[in-house]
């Protein structure tokens, strides 16, 4: 999954940058929406509590090695040409770990007897995941820059007189 072609400026790889296919996000994004669609449907804390371990795989380990991304890597990545697109990681790792709060959020909230809380969290979930499946639109990735600004200015040394 990570073969990088050295004929295509688009597929190259940046020194220092972690980047993965575009494409393994998607289909991420792909389960994950018919996942959530099932929860909100259901109101089952225990798949929205799988889908949690997945997102918080997803965030400490990298998209390659979460779960779908390794239903990816195994079974679609081999069936399809060699990718011409990658996006960086680290903003991949955010976005799962946004989806991880919200649903831990909901997942607390069925348990604790709170189901609309439950639905509304499960729900915003949802709408980033569809949002990213089927637009290529991931809002995770589209904070992250504004996340890293202000982490490079809480660490940047105040000035003295």
């Amino acid at each position: 999954m990570s073969t990088i072609s050295s004929t295509s400026p688009q597929s190259r790889k940046p020194a220092g940058i972690d980047q993965v296919d575009v494409r393994g996000p998607r289909v991420a994004a792909w389960i994950t929406t018919f996942v959530l669609a099932t929860v909100l449907l259901t109101g089952s804390w225990v798949l929205l509590a799988l889908q949690a371990a997945v997102f918080a795989t997803g965030t400490a380990l990298g998209p390659r090695r979460s779960p779908y991304g390794l239903l990816y890597a195994r079974l679609v990545a081999p069936r399809l040409s060699p990718t011409t697109e990658r996006e960086p990681v680290a903003p991949l790792r955010f976005a799962q770990g946004v989806g991880l709060a919200f649903a831990v959020v909901g997942t607390v909230a069925y348990v604790s007897g709170a189901p609309v809380l439950g639905a509304v969290a499960t729900g915003a979930a949802l709408v980033a995941a569809l949002l990213n499946a089927a637009f290529g639109i991931c809002l995770g990735c589209q904070i992250y820059p504004l996340v890293a600004l202000v982490r490079a200015r809480r660490a940047a040394p105040v000035p003295t007189r």
